[in-house]
């Protein structure tokens, strides 16, 4: 495969590689983590917001093969366009849409079983900053609120929505989930080394699902 000016081919998973690009946003190890933190269902059928690379939904794929469909969204066209070609290179079958989560269309409502984000999560501006690389990790173009109430919109009755984001937003991220009918039901915190403090948290919430959640231990991502 020939690559375009800034392109790299990164391995992701065994033989998998993936397409970056070294001057947009690249992948980071809390993706590898929320793919791994998400339960799969037998025919499931995913969704990945904010996808970028298409990295989570990606690697969630191959950990689970016995998902039935894999639809990515992410607002970049750049982004958009490398992961068609990664899931060409890779063999993967899945559809990529180029719109923001605001903007999905109403004919995905209550369509998917389990939606991934690994989210915009930094409320701070992008002054200084490379706008492709700043969309991806600040909240400029989406609010945690507006992708937990896409979310929502997007998921069956029973299903699933798995996010990660910044540990000290952990009750604000509980609060707009339950707060809109999707109910924590796992939580796991992340840590750099085994025993120091969390910066950031995985939540799984289920969509009408009754209240109790499931605290498991720390993950180190080290």
């Amino acid at each position: 495969m020939q690559l375009k000016d800034g392109e790299v081919l990164e391995s992701f998973y065994g033989d998998k590689k993936i397409i970056q690009n070294v001057n947009l946003y690249r992948f980071t190890s809390d993706s590898i983590l929320l793919s791994r933190f998400a339960r799969a269902k037998k025919g499931d059928k995913v969704a990945d917001f904010c996808s970028g690379s298409g990295v989570v939904g990606f690697h969630f794929l191959c950990i689970n093969p016995c998902i039935s469909t894999l639809d990515l969204f992410e607002m970049q066209p750049e982004l958009a366009e490398m992961s068609e070609r990664t899931a060409k290179l890779n063999g993967f079958d899945c559809t990529v849409h180029c719109t923001k989560i605001q903007q999905i269309g109403r004919e995905y409502d209550d369509k998917f079983s389990l939606v991934l984000c690994n989210p915009p999560y930094e409320r701070a501006g992008f002054e200084n900053e490379v706008y492709e690389r700043a969309v991806c990790r600040k909240e400029i173009t989406v609010t945690l609120s507006e992708i937990i109430e896409s979310g929502y919109r997007a998921l069956k009755f029973g299903g699933r929505f798995a996010i990660i984001n910044r540990a000290d937003r952990t009750a604000e991220l509980i609060c707009l989930l339950k707060k809109r009918g999707l109910e924590p039901k796992k939580l796991q915190f992340v840590t750099g080394v085994s025993g120091a403090k969390p910066y950031l948290v995985m939540v799984e919430a289920v969509k009408g699902g009754r209240e109790g959640i499931e605290i498991l231990s720390e993950a180190v991502n080290g």
